[in-house]
């Protein structure tokens, strides 16, 4: 495999096609069952959200409101991290389909399979990505913590809001970074549909000069 560039595009050349690369084979297996982790997460949420809604028309204890304040947040944004999740895996399965899909076709034409590398927008998409569910996981396991951690005092309610509201600054964080990592995913697309449609135009003159 050679090394080459069409135009502004850094590409790598071979005989065959690359197929997927990790990333994209792991979008492939993913998206689905992330999409639904992130259903079931939302339908254990809302009924948790009842639940809760119950304990406080129905004069129930201040701890076990606030337990399941924070049990619910952490059920719910562990639905909102598996449905980014989903999101940025299905992104890269279509990256996937661009670069496998794009190689068996210059393979069957005859000619060299020039594939484009990953581009720069495509790595920061996977470490923003990486981030920012870290940053979900992150407030979803000390949400179940905090829960645990509750024993009815006065201070330990206090407490517990104080720590709720510095998870919802990192949940806000952690819905960002997804934000801005499907951005990046969605610029990549669009650069390689650029090098698709000039990688066309230069199989088609390789045939013709043929």
């Amino acid at each position: 495999m050679a090394t080459a560039t069409i135009k502004q595009f850094p590409v790598d050349v071979s005989q065959r096609s690359l197929g997927y690369n990790l990333p994209q084979l792991a979008g492939v297996r993913l998206w689905r069952p992330m999409l639904a982790m992130a259903l079931m997460a939302f339908i254990a949420g809302t009924v948790l959200g009842i639940v809760r809604a119950d304990e406080i028309s129905g004069g129930g204890s201040a701890e076990t409101i606030e337990r399941l304040r924070h049990v619910q947040a952490g059920v719910m944004f562990a639905g909102f991290a598996a449905v980014f999740a989903a999101i940025s895996f299905a992104i890269a399965r279509i990256l996937g389909q661009f670069r496998k899909s794009g190689g068996e076709l210059q393979e069957a034409a005859g000619g060299r399979v020039v594939t484009l590398k990953m581009p720069v927008t495509a790595k920061v998409f996977l470490a923003t990505m990486m981030m920012a569910m870290m940053a979900l996981l992150g407030a979803v396991v000390l949400h179940f913590v905090f829960a645990a951690d509750l024993n009815g005092s006065v201070a330990s309610l206090e407490l517990s809001e104080q720590r709720f509201i510095v998870l919802e600054g990192v949940r806000r964080v952690g819905v960002a970074g997804f934000l801005v990592a499907i951005t990046f995913g969605l610029a990549t697309i669009a650069q390689v549909l650029r090098f698709q449609a000039a990688r066309l135009r230069e199989l088609a003159s390789e045939r013709h000069n043929d």
